[in-house]
């Protein structure tokens, strides 16, 4: 491949890139019945047939093609810049170590978009791979650029398990709208096309496995941050990337303007611990992550969510403490978190530390058909074509040697409920001690350190969410409460400067990828936010 982009038809990243036959079973089913089109012909959970399954693992697409043809549905741009420095070849049998390439011929040239043919450009698209310190250290990152005005501010997105930057296709070209921004898209360090070196926990006491769980995720995030000379940032994640997002910021304090946590997880307690008698849900719980057709999400309206709140999110209480305590009374089905215990097979492997992606691994042939249970249901809702290439964008991160995915189940508990709930300490989040100049505390005196003054934390589910919705106003309420604490004795000014809030916005007919679900409202609400920064700051 050339240095120049991966839209060349000779370049690797357009390998094996025909139709798979799982696009051209949708297609075929395009005209059955809804539900029998779910199931496929079959009826099985899993849409993809063996012989087509078979295909797909044969044809073996590498990972950086597969990221290239999602990105190829960016408006506006027709062909990405795609690096192959990772995920150039496909995976051998025994799974690929995506280790890096640091060859010039491997690296893509930035493309530009003229105001001619992208009414909202000119606007500058990149992918390279952005190394580390260490060994085999490196973060795969596809970044946005507007041309011609002054740079002042900066997004960086961050996915959720397993995930790719990729799958935010639908929103870089809105989020790059705004002006004066530069959007930053990361793979999380072993997800995705990032580098994928060995995961390991030292520490045997519980919480220092934790937090350097968290910090293996955490410190390449910053280390990126100084390798790009970036001073403050607004920070978006979703899912595992929001959870990770907070940790930064508690970590790492007086690099953030704004926090923006998507259907983040890891915030609420664990309900067994706090409330056994808990009513069975019907649409909240972990497995509609793999079962929910999201055709069904999209079309449905939650009734528990008031219309104000789905369209405002300011003022929105849904489902605090008197709310629930009244509907657990009445014997609602909707609360968001299971009354029953995980199976014991599922919570044995869970603590045995076995990744979903090892069936995956493990399936070889089978592999293909096994990730279809998931993304038919996940990517029902878009045209077939789109729909395919998240399929196979998908299975060729699955496929991958594992590492970051074993951080799981130090982080979280069987159920998806954090060893460590982000509601015991997100209050601190722009709270925190640093030094004048922005640096760390710990090599500073303490003369010479101050408190933060507060930044705004911004909370986004989808109305059928399966994440506990109730734990994002929970958070709400816990920073605003801190806010409060904080300015108690404040003087006048400490009191004007301070910027700390948080709110909760319901993006309608949206379930936990709200991005991608429902990602105009999405868009709509992330750049009035941007906006926000523009003017604060």
């Amino acid at each position: 491949m050339t240095a120049t982009t991966a839209g060349d038809s000779s370049d690797d990243v357009h390998v094996k890139t025909q139709q798979s036959p799982l696009a051209s079973k949708r297609a075929k089913e395009s005209n059955t019945p809804a539900e029998e089109n779910r199931k496929g012909k079959s009826g099985g959970y899993f849409t993809l047939g063996y012989k087509e399954g078979f295909s797909q693992w044969w044809a073996n697409i590498p990972a950086a093609a597969a990221e290239h043809t999602v990105l190829s549905y960016i408006p506006y741009l027709r062909k990405p810049p795609t690096h192959i420095q990772t995920g150039s070849a496909p995976p051998s049998a025994n799974g690929s170590t995506m280790s890096l390439s640091h060859s010039v011929e491997k690296e893509a040239a930035p493309v530009k978009t003229t105001s001619i043919e992208d009414p909202y450009g000119p606007r500058q698209w990149n992918s390279q791979m952005v190394n580390l310190g260490g060994k085999n250290r490196a973060l795969n990152e596809f970044s946005v650029k507007r041309l011609e005005e002054p740079h002042e501010q900066n997004l960086v997105m961050l996915h959720g398990y397993g995930a790719g930057l990729g799958f935010f296709y639908k929103n870089f070209e809105g989020l790059s709208r705004v002006p004066g921004w530069t959007v930053y898209a990361l793979d999380l360090l072993g997800m995705g096309r990032s580098s994928r070196p060995p995961f390991r926990v030292h520490a045997k006491d519980r919480q220092k496995s934790i937090t350097e769980a968290e910090d293996w995720f955490v410190d390449a995030l910053e280390e990126w941050r100084v390798k790009r000379n970036i001073d403050r940032f607004t920070l978006l994640g979703h899912s595992l990337g929001g959870y990770m997002a907070v940790a930064y910021a508690l970590k790492y304090p007086g690099h953030l303007n704004k926090l923006i946590l998507a259907s983040p997880v890891g915030i609420p307690e664990d309900p067994y611990a706090v409330n056994a008698a808990m009513p069975d849900p019907s649409s909240s719980t972990l497995t509609n992550e793999f079962s929910q057709d999201q055709d069904a999400t999209m079309e449905q309206s939650n009734p528990n969510i008031r219309e104000p709140a789905k369209t405002t999110g300011d003022n929105n209480n849904f489902l605090n403490a008197r709310s629930k305590a009244e509907k657990s009374g009445q014997n609602d089905t909707t609360s968001s978190a299971p009354r029953k215990p995980l199976p014991k097979w599922l919570t044995y492997l869970w603590d045995a530390n076995i990744s979903p992606f090892s069936f995956v691994r493990w399936a070889g042939p089978f592999g293909p058909r096994f990730v279809s249970g998931w993304t038919s249901r996940r990517f029902s809702h878009l045209p077939p074509d789109e729909a395919q290439a998240l399929h196979d964008y998908a299975y060729s991160l699955f496929k991958q040697r594992g590492s970051g995915e074993y951080a799981l189940a130090y982080i979280l508990a069987p159920g998806a409920f954090a060893r460590s709930p982000l509601i015991r300490r997100i209050h601190g989040v722009g709270r925190q001690m640093i030094a004048s100049n922005g640096l760390a505390t710990s090599s500073v005196a303490v003369a010479q350190q101050r408190r933060e003054n507060g930044i705004p934390v911004v909370l986004m589910y989808g109305e059928n969410d399966w994440m506990d919705i109730a734990g994002g106003h929970a958070a709400e309420q816990k920073i605003n409460e801190e806010k409060k604490r904080a300015l108690k004795s404040a003087t006048a000014e400490e009191k004007k400067n301070d910027r700390g809030a948080a709110k909760c916005f319901i993006i309608k007919k949206a379930g936990h990828h709200v991005y991608l679900d429902g990602w105009e409202e999405f868009n709509e609400v992330m750049r009035e936010e941007m906006m926000d920064v523009s003017r604060q700051e």
